[in-house]
């Protein structure tokens, strides 16, 4: 009963994570998957088959936004140095 109670908490907490703004959102994801996915195995949630999908989907996409707003992030450095390239002379 307490892996379906931790599973539900993980999956409850992943779709609040997916409702925040991109830089808290980011933030969510990491603090989610170093809690629930650095001390267990993806295997050991006990979910229904229902669940299941609606976390996969969660996990494909939040996996999805992690690398578009890496890009984001460079990008934004990279005009931030040059911005600060140009103020030097």
């Amino acid at each position: 009963m307490e892996r379906r109670n931790r599973s539900l908490e993980a999956l409850k907490r992943l779709i609040y994570v997916d409702s925040l703004d991109d830089e808290q959102r980011g933030e969510g994801l990491k603090s989610w998957a170093s809690t629930y996915l650095d001390t267990t195995d993806v295997t050991n949630f006990d979910l229904t088959h229902e669940e299941l999908l609606k976390l996969r989907e969660l996990l494909f996409k939040n996996a999805n936004f992690l690398f578009t707003y890496r890009e984001h992030i460079l990008e934004e450095l990279k005009s931030i140095s040059q911005m600060k390239k140009f103020l030097q002379k």
